[in-house]
């Protein structure tokens, strides 16, 4: 009965919602000037829905709002999957979408992997249940996926002007791994590839201790109290960030689980988007 309950739990962080996803307008490669590989395999592989696995050639996938709407602002949207695959619709396409709503360009980023296989369910099982060994085996993937978060910045920003953003309106958001990515590109912190807002939602395998960097883009953190895969990150990357007198909005909701991403539960953590598009609209990246 554990094991069936531990897959239900897994199958809940990735279940997708019922709305078909955005509609993908072009996909840029990260790193052109390296010879080619896989941009990942996208499959429907139960108990996870669709899912992408086995990037080794990190990309964006480009979502464009009505340009009625276009307020100049962008938003790298960062899914998480343990580092082993992405949650492609529910934090990803999906997202897009609900920022294309609020005139936002989106940019899904599908940033390297670990490998997997057949057994990838057997595998994340083994992963949820003991955390160190996962942060061990990500350990030699951090270096490259912050290259890849660092770089879907610095490409967005170079090239503002050919999709109609502002150079100095560009936020990157994560999902549990890719909050972690959205995390390690912002500490990284070099002027042309540290977004100018951040935003974690249920964020994990994070650095401990963590030391926001100087002059840190304005955060915004959500998570749910029951989470016990992301409530402590996600409390200490917020204590960072007010430690050092940086902004930091912290979220929290007595109900929500792990990985709810855009699909209602009818739970407290539903209500994350309208948190989130307030807090947006308090910097004022909302407007045209």
């Amino acid at each position: 009965m554990r094991l069936i309950a531990l897959f239900a739990a897994m199958a809940a962080l990735i279940a997708l919602p019922g709305a078909p996803p955005a509609a993908a307008e072009e996909v840029v490669r990260l790193w052109p000037g390296q010879p080619a590989a896989s941009p990942g395999v996208l499959e429907d592989r139960a108990p996870f829905g669709t899912i992408v696995r086995n990037v080794e050639d990190a990309t964006l996938t480009v979502y464009r709002p009505d340009p009625a709407k276009a307020n100049g602002t962008a938003v790298i949207v960062a899914p998480g999957g343990a580092f082993h695959m992405l949650s492609i619709e529910n934090e990803g396409a999906e997202v897009a979408r609900w920022l294309n709503g609020m005139g936002i360009t989106a940019f899904v980023l599908r940033y390297r992997l670990l490998k997997s296989g057949g057994d990838l369910p057997f595998v994340m099982l083994r992963y949820m249940t003991n955390l160190p060994k996962l942060a061990e085996a990500v350990e030699p993937l951090r270096p490259l996926a912050t290259a890849d978060g660092e770089q879907a910045v610095r490409h967005v920003r170079t090239n503002a002007a050919r999709y109609g953003v502002r150079p100095d309106r560009i936020g990157m958001m994560g999902f549990s791994a890719g909050g972690a990515v959205t995390v390690w590109t912002t500490l990284a912190n070099h002027a042309d590839s540290r977004p100018d807002f951040a935003a974690t939602i249920y964020p994990g395998l994070l650095p401990d201790p963590i030391a926001a960097p100087p002059n840190a883009p304005p955060l915004f953190v959500a998570v749910a109290d029951d989470d016990k895969l992301a409530r402590g990150d996600s409390a200490r990357l917020d204590a960072a960030w007010r430690v050092s007198g940086a902004r930091s909005e912290f979220v929290t909701f007595a109900k929500g689980g792990h990985g709810f991403g855009m699909k209602r539960q009818d739970k407290p953590s539903d209500a994350w988007t309208e948190r989130m598009q307030t807090w947006m609209n308090s910097l004022g990246v909302l407007r045209k």
